[in-house]
């Protein structure tokens, strides 16, 4: 396993072959058995392929287009939107997007108590550890992986589309990859780790 945390990459390049379905199941597995908060599990996984993919992504550009164009969620962040429109065309590429929801979550907008607000944090905290042990098994499988934020530029849009209850909280677009990158500069432990004895 800590070959597959030094070895993984984030793909944006992926070849045209499929994945298997057992593979999606393994991967899936993996995230199942992260730790989480209460032993809550609070994940739900959301497989989209074919025709699905196609029309989730006509409903994430339209989603992008609102986002530019009219009322945004996130105003201040316009300078990311030529890179969520870089994002849907690589999950175009992939041939696998997983939609990973906070099946306990209460969504965005919502207005929380301290201890609500306690609680989605501990839940993401698990989708989290979730989403980073299907990361590593893909790693292992050969499969390529791409943890994917950009939905917020589409969030009302999807939520629609993908119509389950909970909070969404990300995409992973998996496929075969077609580049290496090496990998990405990491700040150094002396400037980010503190001991105190």
């Amino acid at each position: 396993m800590i070959s597959a945390i030094y070895d993984r990459r984030s793909i944006r390049k992926f070849l045209d072959k499929p994945i298997s379905k057992e593979d999606i199941l393994d991967i899936i597995q993996s995230g199942v058995k992260a730790p989480s908060s209460k032993n809550r599990q609070p994940w739900k996984y959301i497989v989209i392929q074919g025709n699905a993919k196609e029309e989730m992504l006509k409903v994430f550009r339209q989603g992008i287009d609102r986002e530019e164009n009219e009322s945004a969620l996130l105003p201040q962040s316009k300078q990311h939107i030529s890179a969520a429109k870089y994002t849907v065309d690589i999950m175009e590429e992939a041939p696998t997007i997983i939609f990973i929801v906070n099946s306990l979550g209460k969504g965005i907008l919502s207005e929380l108590t301290p201890e609500e607000h306690i609680y989605e944090i501990c839940n993401i905290q698990s989708i989290s550890a979730s989403i980073q042990n299907m990361l590593l098994a893909a790693t292992e499988k050969g499969i390529g992986s791409l943890w994917i934020c950009d939905i917020y530029f589409a969030y009302s849009e999807l939520c629609k589309w993908i119509n389950s209850d909970g909070q969404l909280i990300a995409a992973i677009a998996l496929g075969y990859p077609n580049e290496f990158p090496k990998e990405r500069p990491r700040k150094k432990l002396e400037d980010i780790v503190e001991w105190r004895n």
